[in-house]
């Protein structure tokens, strides 16, 4: 496993969102997520995901509390701390994958180390490397990622989240449209590669029966209620 910090990956103190005094609010008093932990949140539709995943990649900041990535006060940075935190330290799967369909399999991957800033020759080779990790041989490293199955596509994703050596995933409902069969390979794909990374999981979906992969668990509607995880 690869060697990462002790420092936790995420860690939440305190931490309140609203859109306005009287409506929905998301509060979490604590929430400490150690390298190599997984957490699965679940919640249906419109029950305030998007805004949760938005507070952790900094992309949206909270009304009030402290959000820790990798040890970085995520709710005291600058736009532009955050958004070079994020590059750097949090890999994403999107629900709907956004691979460019014109590039490569390599090309696709590689994405995420140029915002990163990751040295060109190393992250080539990390790229090569996770993708064969991941079952994509190199007779595919040149094929549009348009001409791949969905299965392969899906792989495509997890390794370009995985090349900056990210301390945080995040997953965003990417196993919704899938059948039993193809989410459970994805689901074991996906955590086998983040531990072997020594990489924290939080995994957003509204699909009960994935609880069986994770330890921690947290429910949308105990956060309008200030409930801390179990």
């Amino acid at each position: 496993m690869t060697d990462k910090p002790k420092i936790p990956a995420i860690e939440l103190k305190q931490l309140q969102f609203f859109y306005q005094r009287g409506g929905w609010q998301l509060n979490l008093p604590e929430l400490t997520l150690h390298c190599g932990q997984h957490l699965f949140v679940r919640g249906a539709s419109g029950s305030g995901k998007t805004t949760l995943l938005n507070l952790l990649c900094g992309i949206t900041r909270p009304v009030s509390g402290e959000l820790y990535i990798n040890g970085q006060p995520l709710h005291k940075l600058s736009s532009s701390a955050r958004d070079s935190l994020r590059a750097k330290h949090i890999g994403v799967v999107f629900q709907q994958l956004n691979l460019i369909p014109y590039l490569s399999v390599l090309d696709n991957t590689l994405l995420s180390s140029h915002f990163a800033g990751q040295n060109k020759a190393a992250a080539l080779n990390r790229a090569k490397t996770l993708l064969q990790r991941l079952g994509l041989n190199a007779e595919l490293w040149h094929k549009a990622a348009n001409q791949l199955s969905v299965g392969q596509q899906q792989r495509v994703a997890i390794a370009r989240a995985l090349l900056p050596k990210p301390v945080l995933l995040i997953a965003d409902e990417p196993t919704s449209a899938l059948d039993s069969d193809n989410r459970d390979a994805f689901m074991r794909v996906m955590l086998a590669e983040a531990d072997a990374n020594g990489c924290s999981v939080i995994f957003v979906s509204h699909d009960q029966s994935l609880t069986q992969y994770f330890h921690t668990q947290l429910d949308m509607q105990q956060l309008a209620k200030g409930v801390q995880p179990c």
